[in-house]
């Protein structure tokens, strides 16, 4: 058995609070109370100590796709954004071929059971052609229950999210499928009215699919998804910092109208993240990626990011102006609620799995623990 860890003098993010000159004990795979004198002990003077990073919403990374990849293209692009602090991850699907998404759920539905990811997440097709962004139009469809309800069925109780267009015939009831088989329904690549979002969330949907993106913007006559999404209690909203999908002042006004405890940092990360320009296909469509921006190479859309989520971590706080504590709650505490796994990850917490980053003073990433083995060990003076 591994000899209990002891990591002491980091700035330590707690449920409760920052603790200076902290200390977390790592006993095996889980967060311990306590530490025997025996233990290993690491000194992380000045550096910051935070939960493992939880991602909703990932498409791949590391030049490999999880929405048609190989099962050990998945795998390529988990170790990818592990490498980054990513230490639970849904696989998000994109607009496909109905039958090609159920055989391809059965494949990420194994590689869940595994524990090598944390779900799926179906991101089309039953989503609106006004708002497709970069799925393939040809491919769009309607949400009839029936269908979803394939798609569930396919992912042998691995299916963790669904994005809809909620508005489309079929939309509310497929909500309240979802909401029935315990799969959490998304509101996104809408064309819904202010009041059509409510009637979503009153049937059962939860969670903003990267809230801004792929919407109606924001009217003083008409609100739209965007303010109901917002000022709705029951809804946790996805957002995208990468510096290219949202603006500062965006991002600071969904954190300021939601709170702390109703935002989720995702990536929308494609192939490209963690691993280069180039072309790439996103599903069935060929994506240029330039300057680290991934867009559709017929008509411009943006197609997903190339973001990991220690660099959305330290834009939150050197960019955006966020405080740590509420930076912890968006990309570990509020997506691993969202998930259901809060008892297992999302804080530093005597019995959970020990999954920890380990950020520089400057909130650069140099250390990551996964189940109490070091995935990126700190290499410190």
């Amino acid at each position: 058995m591994a000899p209990t860890k002891v990591l002491a003098g980091a700035r330590v993010v707690l449920p409760t609070g920052t603790v200076d000159d902290g200390r977390v004990s790592v006993d095996g795979t889980r967060i311990a109370a306590t530490a025997p004198g025996s233990a290993e002990t690491l000194d992380l003077s000045g550096h910051w100590l935070v939960p493992g990073f939880v991602d909703i919403h990932n498409h791949g990374g590391g030049g490999a796709s999880f929405a048609g990849g190989t099962a050990e293209d998945v795998l390529q692009g988990v170790r990818t954004h592990r490498a980054h602090g990513t230490t639970t991850l849904v696989a998000s699907a994109v607009t496909g071929d109905l039958d090609f998404l159920a055989r391809h759920a059965g494949m990420l539905a194994e590689l869940a059971q595994q524990g090598d990811i944390a779900g799926i997440h179906f991101e089309g097709p039953f989503i609106s052609p006004c708002r497709k962004g970069a799925h393939d139009e040809q491919l769009l469809r309607d949400p009839d229950p029936a269908e979803v309800r394939k798609l569930i069925d396919a992912a042998h109780g691995q299916a963790r999210m669904m994005t809809l267009a909620t508005e489309l015939p079929g939309g509310l009831d497929s909500v309240r499928l979802l909401a029935e088989h315990g799969v959490i329904a998304a509101v996104g690549h809408t064309d819904a009215s202010y009041e059509q979002t409510l009637q979503a969330v009153d049937a059962g949907a939860t969670v903003a699919t990267h809230l801004f993106n792929a919407m109606p913007p924001l009217g003083h006559r008409a609100p739209g998804p965007i303010t109901a999404l917002l000022e709705d209690e029951r809804v946790t909203v996805e957002l995208i910092n990468d510096g290219t999908h949202l603006h500062p002042a965006t991002l600071r006004l969904a954190f300021h109208h939601a709170g702390r405890d109703r935002v989720a940092f995702i990536t929308d990360a494609m192939d490209a993240a963690g691993f280069g320009d180039g072309r790439y296909m996103l599903g069935p469509m060929e994506v240029e990626v330039a300057d680290g921006v991934a867009r559709l190479v017929e008509g411009g859309s943006i197609a997903g990011s190339t973001l990991t989520l220690d660099r959305a971590f330290k834009r939150a706080v050197t960019v955006d102006g966020l405080p740590v504590e509420d930076v912890v709650a968006a990309i570990s505490a509020n997506p691993a609620r969202l998930l259901g796994l809060d008892d297992r990850i999302g804080s530093l917490e005597p019995g959970k799995d020990a999954d920890l980053v380990v950020l520089d003073a400057g909130f650069d990433l140099v250390g990551v623990m996964r189940r109490g083995e070091w995935v990126v060990d700190p290499q410190l003076d």
